[in-house]
């Protein structure tokens, strides 16, 4: 049996985290591996297994803690789970619990966990294009530090997402952040006529440290020309393939503190 694999950043320490590839799972088809969308085709007690693996392999007995994703730049305090038919709309986690571990499901788009050690408060955030010029970073770090976290003590650590060279967008796209701010050209490389290749991973970065954050990293892996490791929505779309997986990034504090 191929084991869950976690990829850690050295960045968040010891603190119990995890970001998840394909690797594992019992899912099938074009889902084949640790597929964890409750939104997905696939076979619902799959899902459920593969949700229950991917949190014994970071949180040995924590609560997996999800939400219903929809690209905005909402955070919410965790206190216990929610039924999975009651998740709320939101794109961010943040809990000072012990026992919780916070879940953000991608499958290009970019999974944040965040740590203040010090405070005991952890965070995790799904961060995509709309999600991330939207202020989702923002609004996670905030969040955090209702709860008594410091921005200058906590650490972000930016997991597997689409790549520049893999991510092909528009000019009315390009034209949207560069008028909303002309140094985000630098986010932007030429590509074929009327299209650029956008570097999400770096504007991610880039809105952390805008955030006020010091203590970042970034994993430099692509979800789309890795499809043993990972899932890509944008990989399915354009092999025709009728649905796709997702993958879990997933933090949770340390019990006891």
């Amino acid at each position: 049996m191929t084991m869950v694999e976690p990829i850690r950043a050295a960045i968040l320490g010891d603190v119990p985290h995890g970001f998840l590839g394909r690797r594992g799972g019992v899912s099938e088809g074009v889902c084949a591996g640790l597929n964890v969308g409750l939104g997905s085709g696939d076979d619902p007690g799959h899902v459920r297994e593969n949700r229950r693996r991917a949190v014994a392999a970071v949180a040995p007995g924590a609560k997996l803690v999800t939400l219903h994703q929809v690209h905005s730049a909402v955070a919410l305090p965790a206190e216990a789970p929610w039924p999975d038919d009651a998740r709320p709309h939101a794109d961010a986690l943040v809990t000072d619990r012990p026992g919780l571990a916070l879940g953000i499901l991608t499958a290009d788009c970019t999974p944040v966990l965040f740590a203040d050690r010090k405070a005991g408060v952890v965070g995790a955030a799904h961060a995509g294009w709309k999600g991330a010029y939207g202020g989702v970073v923002e609004a996670t770090v905030a969040a955090m530090e209702r709860l008594g976290a410091a921005r200058a003590r906590i650490a972000a650590a930016v997991g597997p997402t689409i790549a520049r060279k893999s991510y092909e967008v528009d000019d009315a796209f390009f034209r949207r952040f560069v008028e909303a701010e002309t140094e985000n050209e630098r986010f932007f490389t030429m590509g074929r006529a009327g299209h650029h290749q956008f570097d999400l991973e770096g504007f991610v970065v880039h809105r952390i440290a805008e955030a006020g954050l010091r203590r970042i990293e970034a994993l430099g892996l692509d979800t789309y020309s890795d499809p043993e490791t990972f899932y890509s929505y944008r990989r399915a779309t354009h092999r025709g393939e009728p649905d796709y997986g997702r993958q879990i990034s997933l933090i949770a504090l340390p019990n006891p503190l």
